[in-house]
């Protein structure tokens, strides 16, 4: 399996934290996902990162202890994606989007910043927005965009996966909040 190196997190990405109001202690959602189903926990983390072998890998390797134990298990499943594994999640990621009540010029542009970036990388841009309010949200994507577009293939392949990897942290921590009676 080919080992990425770590890129570090670029300044305009901070590292996802636990939803606000989140507890801290995750122990019953982690105690009710570990308990799952194989299939179920697979389907789980494929929410969380379109990666079969991901998601495969991740359910495989319950039960973890606690939440350090899984996020630090799902950057390393992470860093040992291939670049195969890394399109098959890039496909299952939804482009950032705006809510129905934006103005149509910030729908506009958002659309044609997608489709310029779509164009060079050959994928949906992704971002992680964790550290940032909603009302902030277009305007990161939007800057996002125009950073990134100036970056190498090979540069961007790095930050992509890098932000796939902050995404899929992020969910699991959405996902082990949630509870059994909030399950996706």
């Amino acid at each position: 399996m080919p080992v990425q190196p770590r890129p570090p997190v670029p300044a305009e990405a901070p590292a996802a934290q636990p939803a606000e109001g989140a507890p801290a202690d995750h122990a019953v959602g982690l105690a009710h996902f570990n308990s799952l189903p194989f299939a179920a926990a697979e389907a789980a983390f494929l929410e969380c990162c379109g990666s079969l072998r991901w998601a495969h890998r991740m359910a495989a390797h319950r039960p973890y202890p606690d939440l350090g134990a899984l996020l630090a298990a799902s950057d390393e499943a992470g860093y040992d994606l291939a670049a195969g594994d890394i399109a098959e999640a890039l496909a299952a990621e939804p482009a950032p989007c705006l809510h129905h009540d934006a103005p149509r010029a910030a729908h506009l542009a958002l659309r044609a910043a997608h489709a310029a970036y779509e164009s060079r990388f050959g994928h949906t841009f992704v971002i992680c927005l964790d550290a940032y309010g909603p009302s902030q949200h277009v305007d990161q994507v939007l800057a996002g965009i125009r950073v990134r577009m100036e970056h190498e293939v090979d540069e961007e392949r790095a930050v992509t996966a890098e932000e796939l990897r902050r995404l899929a942290r992020s969910r699991i921590v959405e996902l082990m909040t949630a509870g059994p009676e909030q399950e996706r």
